[in-house]
């Protein structure tokens, strides 16, 4: 069976490789901004974006087994996704310092008899840091690709105080754990 990633993100096919199995990357043309102004709580927001993802692919590709991702942070009641620049990435990370957030990683994997959509909740605390720290941090990393406005699998980790998960690797954009779990049901091979 055909594997296909419904993303065109770096990290996420990165992070298939770990598995070793074979796969295609596809872009999913998906009108995030419709979705997002849908006032749905985030974990459904991540959810739906991530459902979505897969059901795109899966209109080119109906007979292939598709992996649809979302991430977003989730704080003080907004979500927050990827900030799109350096100065909005200080902004997002100014409001962050200090505080605790919820990292939300949601998947989906669509077959053709198989729909399973899983949501990883993470919840990290940041330490208290002055603006010029954290645009040292920007300047390096250039997070403004990321949700949150940080990676944690590069300088991103000294940012943290604490990171609270069943399932580190949803921090870099796919729960691994249990997309094995969901690949296996749908009738995927693994070790």
């Amino acid at each position: 069976m055909q594997l296909i990633l419904a993303s065109t993100s770096t990290y996420r096919a990165e992070q298939l490789k770990r598995l070793g199995i074979p796969f295609a990357q596809e872009d999913p043309q998906v009108d995030e901004d419709i979705l997002k102004q849908a006032g749905l709580p985030p974990a459904e927001l991540a959810k739906r974006l991530a459902l979505e993802k897969a059901l795109q692919v899966q209109q080119r590709f109906p007979t292939a087994l598709i992996i649809g991702g979302d991430q977003l942070v989730s704080f003080e009641g907004d979500v927050l996704g990827k900030p799109g620049s350096n100065e909005r990435a200080v902004q997002q990370l100014m409001r962050l310092q200090g505080t605790s957030h919820e990292l939300i990683t949601a998947i989906a994997v669509l077959g053709p008899a198989f729909e399973e959509v899983h949501c990883n909740h993470t919840r990290l605390t940041m330490r208290a840091l002055d603006e010029a720290a954290l645009r040292r941090y920007v300047e390096y990393d250039e997070p403004w690709n990321c949700a949150g406005a940080y990676k944690i699998e590069s300088r991103g980790i000294a940012l943290f105080e604490s990171i609270e998960s069943t399932d580190h690797s949803a921090i870099t954009g796919i729960p691994l754990m249990e997309l094995t779990s969901l690949l296996r049901r749908a009738g995927l091979e693994l070790p």
